[in-house]
């Protein structure tokens, strides 16, 4: 089965043309994305047909659950399509060099727009959607009688932690704080709120620090993976949270450890989310041992 592997921010990926392919995917997802017996990589991404787009993606994280979404991953796979030509006829964007496509995802269809640099896809921006806020659209358990949810305390290991809870098509609860990202006890803190009992699907986590209105450092636990050098949808949800707080502005770069990603949103409509997009090699997973064919 032949595969390519593409990162975004360092969010890395393995994509599948899965248009004409079956397979146990989510015990295929554990075996490929292992880092040490596998490609290695935060999650698998199928490409399948769609009835209702140019095409459907979808996700598998490293621990075999399935996503949502994934903004990296929508860039991802966008990249791929594109440059082979697997989208069909796509629509001009509004810059020179620019085609748009949409992408069925389990959370809804996505728009996208794939930049180009001579045949390939440099950067790609997301269309991610409006934000949720209601706990049933995140989801949570919280009973609140005020939305959006900011601050809520949730004390882990005896800390407290003020949760800002918002779905970008898949559950996500912020963290503002005061120190460096770098000091923050991810490894230790983001396991236990992607597990509490408030989240009855689990949650991706971001801890995220404000340096100016146009710029957040943060790192993010993601759910089913780990700690990842970037995410979309939590970059997303970071800059959806700062801006409900007041804290930046309808534009922000939100730096995470593999690199800038951009979101505007202004506060009402639809969020954008932009950045580089590379493929990092592509090779032959070995059919032997494999549920696929």
């Amino acid at each position: 089965m032949r595969f390519s592997k593409l990162q975004a921010t360092g969010n890395d990926f393995i994509l599948v043309d899965a248009r004409t392919k079956v397979a146990e995917w989510p015990e295929l997802a554990q075996a490929m994305c292992d880092r040490h017996f596998g490609v290695g990589a935060d999650g698998l991404i199928l490409v399948q047909n769609s009835t209702s787009a140019d095409l459907k993606m979808r996700l598998f994280n490293s621990d075999g659950s399935e996503a949502e979404v994934s903004g990296n991953g929508l860039r991802c796979f966008a990249k791929y399509v594109v440059e082979r030509g697997l989208a069909g006829d796509m629509v001009q964007g509004t810059g020179p060099g620019s085609f748009c496509l949409s992408i069925e995802t389990l959370s809804g269809v996505r728009k996208v727009t794939a930049h180009m640099s001579g045949s390939s896809v440099s950067r790609v921006e997301v269309n991610m959607g409006l934000p949720r806020f209601r706990p049933e659209e995140i989801p949570t358990e919280v009973k609140v009688d005020i939305i959006p949810i900011l601050n809520y305390p949730l004390v882990i290991d005896r800390r407290e932690l003020p949760l800002c809870l918002v779905s970008m098509g898949n559950p996500h609860a912020v963290a503002f704080i005061s120190q460096p990202v770098d000091g923050f006890a991810l490894d230790e803190i983001g396991p236990k709120v992607e597990m509490h009992t408030m989240f009855p699907r689990r949650t991706n986590f971001e801890a995220a620090r404000v340096l100016s209105r146009k710029k957040i450092e943060a790192r993010v636990w993601e759910r089913g993976v780990g700690e990842t050098l970037a995410c979309g949808s939590g970059a997303s949800a970071i800059a959806v949270a700062a801006r409900v707080l007041d804290y930046a502005d309808n534009e922000v770069d939100i730096i995470l450890a593999g690199g800038p990603l951009t979101v505007s949103w202004d506060g009402i409509g639809e969020v954008l989310l932009s950045g580089p997009v590379e493929e990092v090699f592509a090779g032959d997973w070995p059919e032997e041992g494999s549920s696929w064919n």
